[in-house]
């Protein structure tokens, strides 16, 4: 076994394997950029090696940098994670060429499945159904327009060397083609050094459907039954789980060695994924077809963790070092089900767009504790106490009550223009997927993060919405069940009645606080006991009575305690608990729960009818300026002073966590000025250009 591994990776995956690696008494090895100084996996780590400035081209990207870095520190391996250089054949040949093991498959796998036109053609070959399109380099604009002509629309263009959805452009017309095809040729080559594109036939109601597999460099080739991915919001995955709900158990047999038969032609070992794409519209299951094969350890590889009890880490590890699997495919067993949700820093109110700032605030929903020698298995002199850790160290794959958080980030840490949006992953485990879901949302409503968007009242409303629960899911579910847009999750009346008088009981404590501060113009009067709360178009009246709450007059069961200053209180409600994350505003509070957020006004039950008097502040036309929605750099401006536009018309284009927004006209005009220029970065909200 390896005595020292680095880790060519950062954020949450890199906490993830290092705690693997203390469990098995190995000392690990950090690389960090300018941007990750004082992040959570360099203090984690044994030692850590500076190697470059912010940008991933610059550090991450460097093979070579890797390679000083495991000469400097003796580090006898090296674990990718995923992304950056977890599936470049030429990173795994340059460690093998300095004698350095690399925790993955074998060069001649990556090779072969991690080029999605190759490996294409490999599927092929080895009889695998694949889906119907062009396999083959494509010349430019105009031969991609012809070649998607001849698949039929619609279409999907993929950058070859692509993954996370990036380089990814689907095209229902000529003109999506048109506008889509060079910008994923340069998120192909941005983002992964390689400018090809491929194209095939995007199947309608699509369900992604993955297999997890696992080999070792003895032959044993195991799957670990199937992953659903199909929630994804611009090809990127929001939401996994494991087993899936549309899987039956002869599907799961049928795809699980069809992948495995696949895997067992390019001679793969170690821990790698197999990508299907699975038609809805079947209800047999057996219209699925070969997406891609994933070289390298997922990033929802959690929920099968969690419904196997297999350590994938672990066993990348000791494949890596020459031992067998301890397992055979009849020891593989579904216990229960898991649920991941992916925390990411993007506004779902503002069109999802990519939030960067500093975490002011960050409460996952499980007790942080520091690592002790007592918790983890190290090595003697290695204990550490980093005042980082998450459930997986002391309390097994399923996290603590069956709630799970992967995280890299920590209070007062800051989430950068240069990497990946996720914050963290929050994990779930229950003996049913009902159960699950319910966990999910009630961890979601005990999540705090401050200082930035982020997307957790939209993934606690996919974890309530119907559909989700009936198990009816397919790509498409966030366009066509949010299609103007997330606005938070729908409450019911007896969800805004529980606020109401949650809302009057902090209002009595701030009241009772505030009349308490000493030097007060006359004497100390009692608190006000009667409040009107207003959320959206409900009114209610609440009122404190000797201990008793009436809403409306009438007896409200709550039980709760708050302090001022409370940001998050847990109430019961009758026999339901109900978490809700409070901030005070200029006329009451905003409440957060259950996926959405409530602005609640709350005034004295004497003054109240006064409100009817106030006028509306109405606010300004911003239509005519674009504005920029993100921090991001400005690619490309489309268009000249005295240009005419018409509504829709792209105008400009932001690249924003590595990924390209084309902003367009919100209306037809004239461009009376631009304040920016290719090359510059923006802030949120800069004035890109005015019409006039």
């Amino acid at each position: 076994m390896f005595k020292k591994i680095l880790i060519a990776n950062r954020g949450e995956i890199a906490c993830r394997i290092i705690k693997t690696a203390r469990r098995m008494g190995i000392a690990t090895v950090a690389v960090y950029s300018d941007a990750d100084a004082r992040a959570p996996f360099v203090q984690m780590a044994d030692e850590a090696v500076h190697i470059g400035p912010s940008p991933a081209a610059q550090s991450y990207l460097l093979a070579d940098k890797i390679i000083a870095a495991c000469k400097q520190t003796g580090a006898e391996a090296v674990h990718p994670g995923y992304g950056f250089l977890s599936e470049r054949t030429s990173f795994a040949e340059a460690l093998a060429a300095e004698g350095i093991a690399f925790i993955g498959p074998p060069v001649n796998a990556i090779a072969a499945m991690g080029d999605k036109i190759e490996s294409k053609k490999l599927a092929l070959a080895a009889g695998v159904n694949v889906v119907p399109g062009f396999v083959g380099e494509i010349d430019d604009t105009e031969h991609a327009v012809r070649i998607s002509a001849e698949i039929g629309y619609p279409v999907m263009m993929k950058a070859s060397a692509g993954g996370g959805g990036k380089g990814m452009r689907l095209a229902y017309n000529e003109q999506d083609v048109r506008e889509g095809f060079e910008a994923t040729k340069r998120e192909g080559l941005n983002s992964f050094g390689d400018d090809r594109v491929f194209i095939e036939k995007f199947i309608l109601n699509p369900r992604h459907i993955e297999i997890q597999i696992l080999g070792d460099q003895h032959g044993n080739i195991l799957y670990l039954n199937e992953r659903e991915c199909s929630i994804q919001r611009r090809h990127q995955k929001v939401v996994e789980e494991a087993p899936s709900p549309f899987v039956t158990p002869k599907m799961r047999k049928a795809m699980g060695e069809q992948c495995v038969a696949l895997s067992r032609a390019v001679g793969y070992y170690s821990a790698g994924t197999v990508e299907l794409i699975v038609s809805g519209a079947d209800p047999s299951g057996e219209s699925f077809y070969f997406l891609e094969m994933n070289t390298r350890l997922q990033v929802e590889h959690p929920v099968t963790e969690c419904i196997t009890g297999i350590d994938l880490v672990e066993q990348m590890i000791r494949v890596a070092a020459g031992e067998k699997l301890s397992m055979t495919q009849d020891d593989i067993k579904i216990d229960g089900w898991a649920i991941e949700n992916r925390v990411y820093a993007e506004d779902p109110y503002r069109g999802f767009l990519p939030s960067t700032g500093r975490l002011t605030r960050y409460r996952p929903p499980i007790p942080q504790k520091p690592f002790t020698s007592s918790e983890v298995e190290m090595p003697q002199d290695r204990a550490r106490t980093d005042g980082v850790s998450t459930s997986l160290d002391t309390n097994g794959l399923r996290g603590v009550g069956g709630v799970r958080v992967d995280d890299g980030v920590a209070e007062g840490g800051e989430v950068s223009m240069f990497y990946d949006p996720m914050i963290a992953k929050l994990v779930t485990w229950g003996a049913t997927r009902d159960e699950a879901a319910d966990l999910q949302i009630a961890a979601l409503d005990r999540f705090e993060i401050e200082g930035l968007g982020h997307n957790i009242d939209f993934v606690s409303a996919i974890m309530q919405h119907p559909r989700f629960r009936s198990g009816e899911l397919t790509t498409g579910f966030i366009a066509e069940e949010y299609p103007d847009g997330f606005h938070g999750a729908p409450a019911d009346t007896d969800l805004i009645k529980s606020l109401a008088a949650i809302a009057g009981f902090i209002a009595t404590a701030e009241a009772d606080r505030a009349r308490q501060v000493d030097g007060q113009l006359g004497s100390t009067l009692p608190p006000p006991s009667r409040w009107q709360v207003k959320i959206g178009d409900a009114v209610h009246n609440i009122e404190m009575d000797d201990g008793a709450i009436l809403v409306d007059g009438e007896d409200f069961a709550l039980s709760m305690e708050y302090v001022p200053g409370d940001r998050l209180i847990e109430a019961e409600v009758g026999e339901e608990e109900l978490a809700v994350k409070v901030a005070k505003t200029r006329t009451g509070f905003k409440l957060n729960t259950r996926g959405a957020s409530h602005m609640v006004r709350v005034l004295p039950g004497h003054i109240a009818h006064l409100a009817a008097h106030m006028v509306d502040k109405i606010p300004p036309d911003l239509s005519k300026y674009l504005i920029c929605p993100m921090p991001g750099l400005i690619t490309a401006v489309h268009v000249s002073v005295g240009d005419k536009v018409e509504a829709g018309q792209p105008l400009a284009i932001v690249e924003a966590m590595k990924m390209e927004n084309i902003l367009r006209a919100e209306k037809s005009g004239v461009v009376k000025s631009i304040n920016a220029v290719a090359g510059e970065s923006l802030a949120v909200d800069a004035v890109i250009l005015e019409m006039e």
